[in-house]
């Protein structure tokens, strides 16, 4: 029975260890007190150690414990082997200092309830703390590489988004202002082509004003400026206004003469006020001699005399001055300002020009819709007396006569083409547009810039990781050791019976 009962093992729970030992009287309960005396006496002892290194290995950062005592007193039997008396005592007071720390481990046990309560925090504590950072460094590194990706997408997204917008300005996007100036530098050019194109309409208006007149008897002229630019082109604002053609065509000038440079208008007053004296030259007026200009001021004088100026008296009536608007005084056949500008530069003769351009496409798909219809006797009969053009017309050809006006619309409504208009309005539009633009690009090096910084952060938490890591081995290897040491001490207490420490895992 008795042979059972050894073969029979103790299994404690690695949290409970500490109080299983008190309540079985195997340690005392203020242990504490006496190890906080036994700690003080090892902190002065290592301060006078002999040079050896697994002394040294023992001592680098670890725990001091008793079992680590016991081995520093085996090494210190064998370097101060020459202290040693004839009655086998040793004359070291290294040797006697480690001795001492031994005794007060052993009395009381307080050996085993010091390395109880340093498994158990291991256990509890320390090793659950190491384990949740270096979770943390790795979860860290995981959630630093997705943001790092997400940069880097955000950024050739903006980068893509940056160059679809200068491909809808039709620029490359090298010189975003400069480019723009140029693409309205061609603009008179791509109008003068549309104009030139809107002479193909003949048909079109004919068909349009004859339709009108036959269902509506519209006696008022239809398209009109559809009319005039099919017959004239893009011609002036000013012909299109006076249905006279100019003589004179004063376009403004888009850029300013550079500064230094001398233009036509400017008066060069060549070498003057050079070699008069100082108070010619601070005067900006040097008057040569020799030169009766007929003017003299008398300064003393009260009234003015013969050679003098008359002032005038200022008790007179006051002078009426008379504000003309700007422009009237324009001389005949001259075209200015807005007058220069052609019908399709005109913001106002422009926005006529589309307006009737949707409306001639409003009919056409109308009348092409109404043909696929004229089936039946009725809607026959209905176009019986109309003009020739109306009745001569065949599906396909009212498609194609679509497809022209379309065509032209398409041209002047796209929006490269709005962006032009905007920027021949304005100037500062090309401003706007830059900095629009440039917002993008800037965003997006931003973006490389803080994908940049998650690499750095995710190589710091991975240096963080390496450096857990070999901490939670040289734990777990710690707690390990420190398992078999006290199972060993109390299975001698027991007459040898296995101990198993339940929950001793890292």
């Amino acid at each position: 029975m008795e042979q059972n009962i050894q073969s029979i093992p103790i299994d404690i729970q690695s949290s409970k260890l500490l109080d299983w030992l008190l309540d079985r009287r195997h340690c005392d309960l203020k242990w504490q007190n006496a190890v906080k005396t036994i700690r003080e006496k090892i902190n002065v002892a290592i301060q006078d150690m002999p040079e050896n290194q697994e002394i040294t290995q023992l001592l680098s950062g670890s725990y001091i414990h008793y079992f680590h005592c016991l081995r520093i007193v085996e090494i210190l039997r064998g370097t101060e082997a020459s202290s040693k008396n004839i009655f086998g005592r040793y004359s070291s007071q290294r040797m006697k200092d480690w001795q001492e720390i031994v005794s007060l481990y052993e009395a009381d046990n307080v050996y085993l309830a010091e390395v109880a309560s340093l498994l158990s925090r291991n256990v509890s504590y320390e090793g659950p703390a190491l384990r949740k950072q270096l979770a943390k460094a790795q979860q860290l590194q995981q959630e630093l590489s997705r943001r790092e990706v997400e940069c880097q997408s955000s950024a050739a997204d903006l980068r893509e988004r940056y160059y679809a917008a200068c491909k809808q300005y039709g620029i490359t996007g090298e010189n975003v202002a400069r480019e723009l100036q140029a693409l309205v530098k061609d603009l008179p050019a791509v109008l003068e082509e549309v104009g030139k194109d809107s002479g193909k309409l003949e048909e079109q208006i004919r068909l349009y004003a004859t339709f009108t007149n036959f269902v509506c008897e519209w006696s008022e002229p239809v398209l009109p400026m559809l009319t005039f630019a099919q017959t004239r082109g893009n011609t002036t604002f000013y012909e299109w206004r006076t249905g006279k053609v100019p003589t004179v065509v004063e376009r403004p000038v888009d850029e300013a003469a550079p500064s230094g440079s001398a233009t036509d208008d400017m008066i060069d007053w060549g070498d003057f006020g050079q070699g008069a004296d100082s108070a010619g030259v601070n005067s900006g007026i040097a008057v040569e001699d020799g030169i009766d200009w007929g003017i003299s001021v008398e300064p003393n004088s009260e009234d003015a005399g013969a050679g003098g100026i008359d002032w005038g008296d200022s008790e007179a009536a006051p002078i009426e001055i008379e504000i003309v608007d700007v422009g009237t005084d324009c001389p005949e056949g001259v075209a200015r300002g807005e007058d220069a500008s052609s019908l399709l530069e005109n913001s106002q003769s422009r926005s006529q020009f589309i307006d009737e351009l949707m409306e001639l496409e409003v009919f056409l798909t109308q009348r092409l819709s109404e043909m696929g219809e004229e089936g039946d006797v009725v809607s026959m009969s209905q176009f019986q007396l109309a003009p020739s053009i109306i009745q001569s017309q065949t599906q396909k050809h009212v498609r194609e006569m679509l497809s022209q006006v379309q065509d032209l619309l398409h041209r002047l409504t796209t929006l490269r083409m709005q962006h032009l208009f905007m920027i021949q309005a304005s100037p500062r539009y090309v401003e706007r547009v830059s900095e629009v633009l440039r917002q993008k690009l800037k965003q997006a090096e931003i973006l490389v810039l803080k994908g940049a910084t998650m690499v750095e952060k995710r190589q710091e938490a991975l240096e963080e990781q390496s450096r857990l890591e070999p901490r939670v081995d040289l734990l777990a290897g710690c707690t390990r050791d420190l398992q078999k040491l006290i199972e060993a001490d109390v299975s001698k207490r027991y007459n040898n019976r296995p101990v198993n420490l339940m929950g001793v895992s890292l």
